[in-house]
């Protein structure tokens, strides 16, 4: 029985798990969360005390954190992976993060003879399975990794080399803002006008037109059900990937105009202490600012 490692086992790690072991993998994860540890024992996984005791388990390893910083120490360190890791081990990211980020890293990999590559995942947490993944490295690792990616996506995309998965993933992140930015500004006006945002939801819902996403759909209905507490996606996570989105085209260059206005929201949520609540709670934020103006 092949054995998957796994480093964080929480709102997308928890998931994984689900789908590796109901497919015949074995699995042994690591989490700094104690309580995600022992969610993923109740589904048959193994634990392990560090990244290094999970390297040691397994020639296949993927992660699942929240940022650049929690990532490289994951790798690097007396426990962390590269210290537990053979050679030819795989690592794969799925975690969101920078490009450059990810080359610097894979560089590090490679100097112990360890393959580390970008598999961000395009999808929410209930959508295990069927996830979209654009993936950047070798075609060659892709090939080899692909049997395991395919149990929880259902779509795999060679994006590019190393990097070029992070590149989609964050575009797809500034869109997923920008997105939930526009719901927001148009559940807080409604409210202002006195036309309440779950009416509004329930009238574009069932009107099915063009402009209904099902993202929208999500966001709305949580919005409609005052639903914050349970984060598919946490204001604070999204105000990340929209930073880092942001940075990544200002080092290409490149200017973004809608992206400064979705960044600005965010942190103005963040700033009202909403950043552990799902993204679809910030409607509330900016209807304060509209009550002060």
């Amino acid at each position: 029985m092949t054995t998957i490692g796994l480093v964080g086992a929480g709102i997308m790690g928890g998931p994984m798990a689900r789908k590796f072991i109901e497919a015949g993998y074995a699995v042994v994860a690591t989490d700094v969360s104690s309580a995600a540890l022992e969610k993923v024992r109740e589904l048959g996984a193994a634990t392990a005390e560090s990244p290094a005791a999970v390297a040691r388990a397994a020639l296949v390893i993927l992660l699942s954190l929240p940022n650049a910083a929690i990532v490289e120490a994951c790798l690097t360190g007396p426990t962390g992976l590269l210290a537990g890791a053979a050679p030819g081990t795989i690592i794969a990211n799925t975690s969101t993060i920078d490009p450059q980020s990810t080359r610097r890293l894979a560089k590090l990999a490679a100097e112990n003879d360890v393959v580390f590559m970008d598999t961000p995942i395009l999808g929410r947490p209930d959508a295990a399975g069927a996830w979209g993944m654009p993936v950047g490295g070798e075609v060659a690792h892709l090939e080899t990794l692909r049997p395991v990616l395919s149990v929880i996506a259902g779509h795999i995309f060679h994006a590019g080399g190393l990097g070029a998965g992070n590149v989609v993933k964050l575009l797809n992140n500034l869109m997923f803002g920008a997105i939930n930015a526009m719901t927001a500004e148009m559940m807080a006006i409604a409210e202002r006008l006195g036309v309440a945002p779950a009416t509004l939801y329930e009238i574009m819902v069932k009107s099915n037109g063009g402009a209904v996403s099902n993202l929208f759909r999500e966001l709305g209905k949580r919005i409609a059900n005052e639903n914050y507490d349970n984060p598919a996606f946490s204001v604070r996570l999204l105000t990340k990937d929209i930073t880092l989105g942001l940075a990544m085209a200002e080092e290409g260059g490149i200017p973004s105009m809608i992206g400064n206005a979705v960044d600005y929201l965010n942190r103005m949520a963040l700033s009202q202490g909403l950043g552990e609540k799902d993204t679809s709670v910030m409607w509330k934020s900016v209807a304060r600012s509209m009550r002060r103006s």
